[in-house]
């Protein structure tokens, strides 16, 4: 493997890891504002209680991400950072008012309804905007004036291939968190909210499946290369469906730890997981070697060999440190009846 394609695999891995915390956070806020009247239900509750501690250690990735690109990859940061200049601010504004509003949610009670409502609302569009990158990298929105590169406004918000990643996102976003909220909500032995976020997996679940096709539609017309190089791994696209289906027969088993509920949902959340990953991976590798198609390959944007060794020393440094805090975390979080039944 070149030192092109581990840099290059490591920052997938980093957006991977991003992208799937990162919906169960957004998603969380989401269901913590749609359940926030229903007074004979903890939903909400259930909602507030994973947020409070997630969305720190989810920042720490985006952050790994930004850092990631820009020392591996400084060709491609260049264009990336110009062309995404207006949605990338925008990104960063709707985090920093976000995650206030999550800490303000829990100081100023009088204001939590509000405030909850605002760390709902762009817990969805968040992830659409961040999931607009994948069709800019397409190129089909960018142009160069001058030799300054810009993205084209008006194409973008007129594309239906936009626009299916974006409801990709939201769907997405809804049906993992939806799903991981179902487990958490076993665990602490409330089976009211459970049905609830059981029902919401089921009604957000195809609607995912069907955006995912959308994508696929849409990319056939406005980006025929990368269609034509995903179809060379329709194996790993057959295996994403296939696990999707495995997580919708999750669901209906019985479970085995709480008699007299039907459901699995742990194990919907790895098949789910497992499906993401097929289905990345397939992108991914059909996207090389363009990191944005036709002009910025993973070659042409390599930074310099001994930066790379350099830095890539650092991260696995790095990872070995972090990497045992975020399992103690999610073992604490997941396991710990302190704070997953309170009193």
């Amino acid at each position: 493997m070149t030192n092109e394609l581990i840099a290059v695999s490591v920052l997938w891995g980093f957006i991977f890891i991003y992208a799937v915390m990162a919906t169960m956070d957004f998603g969380a806020g989401f269901w913590s504002m749609i359940y926030i009247h229903r007074a004979r239900a903890n939903a909400t509750k259930i909602a507030n209680r994973y947020l409070s501690p997630t969305w720190e250690v989810t920042n720490v990735f985006i952050v790994a991400i930004v850092v990631a690109l820009f020392s591996f990859f400084p060709g491609a940061a260049f264009l990336l950072g110009t062309v995404l200049l207006v949605p990338g601010s925008i990104i960063l504004i709707l985090l920093a008012i976000r995650s206030a509003f999550l800490v303000f949610a829990h100081v100023a009670k009088e204001y939590e309804k509000a405030l909850t409502y605002i760390s709902g609302l762009t817990g969805i569009i968040i992830p659409a905007l961040l999931i607009s990158v994948l069709p800019i990298t397409h190129g089909t929105f960018i142009e160069v004036d001058a030799g300054v590169p810009t993205l084209d406004l008006k194409r973008f918000f007129t594309s239906a291939h936009a626009y299916s990643f974006m409801g990709f996102a939201i769907s997405s976003t809804l049906f993992l968190s939806s799903l991981l909220l179902a487990d958490y909500s076993l665990e602490a032995g409330d089976r009211e909210a459970y049905r609830l976020y059981r029902r919401d997996a089921w009604i957000t679940g195809p609607i995912s499946l069907l955006m995912a096709a959308g994508i696929m539609l849409t990319m056939r017309n406005e980006a025929a290369w990368l269609y034509d190089n995903m179809m060379k791994y329709w194996p790993w696209l057959a295996g994403s469906v296939a696990m999707f289906a495995a997580a919708g027969m999750a669901l209906l088993l019985p479970s085995a730890k709480h008699p007299g509920v039907r459901g699995r949902p742990r194990l919907a959340v790895v098949a789910i997981v497992i499906q993401y990953f097929l289905a990345s991976y397939a992108y991914g590798k059909a996207h090389l070697p363009y990191m944005v198609y036709p002009d910025v390959t993973i070659e042409s944007a390599f930074t310099h060999p001994d930066t790379f060794r350099a830095l890539f020393v650092s991260y696995i440094v790095g990872f070995l440190i972090l990497f045992p805090g975020f399992v103690y975390f999610w073992r604490l979080f997941m396991h710990d009846k302190r704070y997953v039944r309170p009193k």
